[in-house]
């Protein structure tokens, strides 16, 4: 039988050797990328390259979403935050990771787009995702501490506030660098101590803000 265009690309990720959990394999059957992208780029969302959604921002390629999520270790029942929230499908695969016990909350700067990732998300019913329009530089301390913290957006370095919002023991994921390029890192906190390793090259745009970039 003849693969769909969404088998065909968990196919080519698991290729690449970057989809290794079930569970992620999973939450990419259960949300095609094709219900997170504009109209009239559905015919192009199960190519493995981002997308432009707008307002100068993207829906990143489907190998790199899968190889920071499985960076995050995302476990079931976690309070996980995201800074970035663009089209809402990494935000949809994180609530599925967590599931019903665990919660997203997802930071959009640009309002437009945080009404688009709501609008994307409702279509699916989906209970344990909350979205803020703010500065996700400076995180949402209302609502920490979080075991985990994912950034779809490139930073000069990591901000401050993320590293004081993130539970002992907890992980970041974030690109780090210029605005051209940058190296995706996997961000621990052990006591009073951060330990950071480069999992590759990757390219974002970048994240505007308080202890991110200017615009």
């Amino acid at each position: 039988m003849a693969l769909n265009e969404n088998e065909k690309l968990i196919e080519g990720i698991k290729c690449l050797e970057y989809l290794k959990s079930k569970n992620i394999e999973e939450a990419l059957r259960k949300y095609k990328r094709e219900f997170f992208v504009p109209e009239s780029m559905k015919h192009l969302a199960y190519r493995d390259f981002p997308l432009s959604i707008g307002f100068n921002q993207t829906i990143s390629q489907p190998s790199t979403v899968v190889a920071m999520t499985e960076a995050l270790n995302v476990k079931n029942g976690q309070k996980v935050l995201e800074i970035g929230t663009g089209s809402g499908w990494q935000s949809a695969i994180l609530s599925y990771l967590v599931g019903d016990s665990g919660k997203i909350y997802t930071i959009e700067i640009v309002e437009e787009i945080a009404k688009f990732a709501e609008n994307n998300i409702k279509k699916f019913g989906i209970k344990n995702i909350e979205i803020f329009v703010k500065d996700g530089s400076e995180g949402l301390k209302e609502k920490a501490p979080f075991e985990r913290i994912i950034v779809t957006a490139a930073a000069p370095d990591v901000p401050n506030p993320l590293i004081e919002q993130l539970k002992e023991g907890g992980i970041i994921v974030i690109p780090i660098g210029n605005i051209y390029l940058q190296e995706m890192y996997v961000v621990k906190k052990i006591k009073d101590e951060i330990e950071k390793k480069s999992i590759g090259s990757f390219m974002f745009v970048p994240l505007v803000g308080k202890y991110g970039f200017t615009e």
